[in-house]
């Protein structure tokens, strides 16, 4: 996700479940209109909306747009490159999943096969 070195300009994030816009914009050092329009870009940032649209992030939002951040501000990508190259990792995390599936449906159906064959 981010890198080492990025990750010590940043303050660490707190044990909390929600954080609100303005927690969220110390922690990431992004502008809160920032994180309003990456919302807009980014199909993977959704924060929940509650009263009066307040926004409440959760941790995974916090890495999200660290992780944005660091592609947009440290390493050059445009918007579109870096909405690609999220979606990638999303798609590689699909496949391993995809993959885990699979070998544990092998190993359970060689069991099967095993236990017909006694």
């Amino acid at each position: 996700m981010l890198e080492p070195s990025n990750n010590n300009e940043l303050p660490p994030i707190p044990g909390k479940r929600y954080f609100t816009i303005g927690e969220v914009s110390e922690l990431c050092g992004v502008k809160p209109h920032v994180l309003r329009y990456w919302e807009q870009e980014f199909p993977q940032l959704k924060p929940v909306k509650r009263r009066g649209n307040r926004r409440y992030y959760q941790r995974q939002d916090v890495l999200i747009i660290r992780q944005i951040r660091a592609l947009l501000y440290e390493q050059g990508f445009t918007i579109g490159g870096a909405r690609q190259q999220l979606e990638g990792e999303d798609n590689k995390a699909d496949a391993n999943q995809s993959q885990q599936i699979v070998r544990q449906l092998r190993t359970e159906l060689e069991e099967v096969l095993d236990i017909l064959k006694r």
